[in-house]
C-alpha cells in the first residue's frame, strides 16, 4: 500500500494506544497486581530477543517475495487490531463486545453486498477459511447426512481434511486443462444421485483457477444438489471481475449471488492480519442447527448473538474492529478496495506476456487471477524438477536487497502433457515454479523479478 500510510505506523499505534490509555482512565484507578508485574530491563531483553528471532523470516511484506499467500497487513488494520485488543472484547456475545459486534454486523452486511447476497443472511467472521468451510460442509453433513461432498481435484486439501473430521465422504472431481472443475466429470458422479453438496473454488490456491461456478450451479439444480462457494482467496476479485477480469471468468462471479454459502478470507485480499475468516448461508433458517446451553452464559439483548450461530466459542472483537476500519478507507468497490487488486491482476498478465516471449521460460497456463505458474524449458521431468528447485534456491541466495523469493507447484505428466508440454517421463512428477502477486507493489517489480528468475532459468538450463 501507500509507502507513507506503512511509514507512520509508529504515529498510528502511538494515536490508539494513547487514546485507549484514555478511555481506561475515565474508571477509577487500581493498581495492577504484584503477581503481573516485571522488572521493565526483563521486559525490554524479552522483546529485544522476540525481535531478533522475527528476523528469521522471509520478507512477506516485500514485492521480492513472490511465493505462497503472504503479506503484510495494511498498518490501519494493524493499528485498529492492537487498540481493540487493548480491550480484548469476546464477539461471541453482544454483551462481551457490545462495540464489536455492531462493527462485525456492519462488515458482514457489506460482504453479503460485494457477494450480492439477499439483505437476510446467516453469517459472521470466523479465525479462518479452515473453521469458515468446516461450518459450511458441517450445515452440509447436518442437511444430508448420508450424502457425499464434491470438490475439484486442485480444491484446497481443507475439504478432504474436514470431511474426515466430520465424518463424511468427499469425491475428488477432475479438473480440465485449464485447472477448472471438469463439468462431464462432474455430472457423471451427479447421476449417481448421492452427492448432495458441491464445493465450487473461486481461485485455486494452486493455479488460481476459478471453477465454472455459473455452470456448476445448473447441474447441481438439476440433480437437487447444494452449492458451496470457497472464496477464500479469490472472493475480493468481485468489485472487478466485471471490468478486469476475462468475460468468462466475470460470468461465473456473476453466479456467486446463488450458492447456498459463501467463505472468504479477509487475511488475503482483505488487507487483514491472520484470525480472519468470514462464513454466509442464503438461508438463515440453517441458524437452528447451531445450538448450545451453558449454566454460565447470559444474554442481557434478545438481540441474535454470534455465539448463537457459531460454532466457535470465543472469538477476538479486534477482528472485526481491524477489518471495520480497513472497509471506512477501503469501501468493498472497484475504486476501493479494488484499486489494491486491479495492479496484482496486472502483474500476473504483465508477467505472462514477458514470459511468453522468453527463450528460457514458458507458462504453465494463462491466470485468472493474480496467481502465475511457469517453467524452464527442458526436455524431461527430472531435468525439470532439478532446474525449478535450483532456480528457488538461487533466486533468494546473496545480499537482501537483491533476493528474489518463489515457491514451487508439484505436477505430474499428464497434467503437464494437457497443457502442452511433452517430456521425456523419466520421474513420476516434478516441481515448477508458482509466484502468488498479491502486493499491489508487484506491478512494478514483474520486469526486475522477471530478468532475474530468466537469467538464472538460462544459466541452469545450460
Amino acid at each position: 500500500m501507500a509507502e507513507n500510510t506503512a511509514g507512520h505506523l509508529p504515529q498510528l499505534i502511538t494515536q490508539v494506544v494513547s487514546a485507549i490509555e484514555e478511555l481506561k482512565g475515565t474508571y477509577s484507578g487500581f493498581d495492577v497486581h504484584s503477581s503481573l508485574k516485571a522488572n521493565p530491563e526483563d521486559i525490554s531483553s524479552v522483546l529485544k530477543e522476540l525481535t531478533d528471532r522475527l528476523d528469521n523470516n522471509f520478507p512477506y511484506f516485500h514485492p521480492s517475495y513472490a511465493a505462497q499467500m503472504l503479506k503484510a497487513p495494511h498498518p490501519v488494520a494493524v493499528a485498529a487490531y492492537l487498540a481493540t485488543m487493548m480491550l480484548n472484547p469476546n464477539n461471541h456475545s453482544i454483551d462481551a463486545s457490545p462495540a464489536t459486534t455492531i462493527m462485525e454486523r456492519d462488515v458482514l452486511k457489506q460482504f453479503a453486498a460485494m457477494f450480492e447476497y439477499p439483505e437476510e443472511f446467516l453469517g459472521h467472521l470466523t479465525w479462518s477459511g479452515t473453521t469458515a468451510n468446516l461450518e459450511a460442509l458441517w450445515i452440509a453433513r447436518e442437511l444430508q447426512p448420508t450424502k457425499k461432498i464434491a470438490h475439484s481435484a486442485d480444491a484446497h486439501y481443507t475439504h478432504s481434511r474436514m470431511s474426515e473430521v466430520l465424518g463424511t465422504t468427499n469425491v475428488s472431481i477432475p479438473t480440465e486443462a485449464d485447472g477448472r472443475m471438469s463439468l462431464d466429470a462432474l455430472e457423471t458422479e451427479l447421476k449417481k444421485g448421492d452427492i448432495g453438496t458441491i464445493v465450487a473454488t473461486m481461485g485455486t490456491t494452486g493455479l488460481g483457477a476459478v471453477d465454472p461456478l455459473a455452470d456448476i450451479l445448473v447441474l447441481a439444480k438439476k440433480y437437487g444438489a447444494r452449492v458451496h462457494v470457497d472464496t477464500a482467496y479469490g472472493g475480493f476479485f468481485k468489485l472487478i471481475a466485471e471490468n478486469y477480469l476475462s468475460p468468462e471468468t466475470a460470468r461465473h462471479y456473476a453466479a456467486l449471488k446463488d450458492a447456498d454459502s459463501i467463505v472468504v478470507d479477509p487475511h488475503k485480499h482483505g488487507l487483514q492480519p491472520y484470525g480472519s475468516g468470514a462464513v454466509f448461508f442464503r438461508d438463515i433458517s440453517l441458524g437452528k442447527f447451531y445450538k448450545h446451553d451453558s449454566p454460565y452464559t447470559y444474554f442481557i439483548s434478545d438481540d441474535l448473538h454470534f455465539g448463537e450461530i457459531q460454532l466457535e466459542c470465543s472469538r477476538a472483537g479486534a477482528s472485526a474492529a481491524a477489518i471495520w476500519a480497513t472497509l471506512k478507507l477501503f469501501p468493498l468497490t472497484e475504486d476501493g478496495l479494488g484499486k489494491a487488486l486491479i495492479p496484482t491482476r496486472n502483474a500476473a498478465t504483465s508477467w505472462y506476456e514477458l514470459i511468453s516471449q522468453s527463450d528460457s521460460l514458458v507458462a504453465y497456463q494463462k491466470p485468472e487471477l493474480d496467481i502465475l505458474t511457469y517453467l524452464p524449458k527442458v526436455s524431461s521431468m527430472s531435468k525439470l524438477d532439478y532446474v525449478s528447485h535450483e532456480l528457488l534456491i538461487q533466486a533468494a541466495q546473496g545480499e537482501r536487497k537483491e533476493q528474489i523469493h518463489l515457491a514451487t507447484y508439484v505436477t505430474k505428466p499428464e497434467q503437464l502433457k494437457t497443457r502442452g508440454f511433452d517430456l521425456v517421463q523419466d520421474a513420476p512428477n516434478a516441481r515448477i515454479l508458482r509466484s502468488v502477486l498479491m502486493k499491489p507493489e508487484h506491478e512494478t517489480w514483474v520486469p526486475q523479478i522477471h530478468q532475474k528468475v530468466e537469467s538464472l532459468a538460462r544459466t541452469l538450463i545450460g
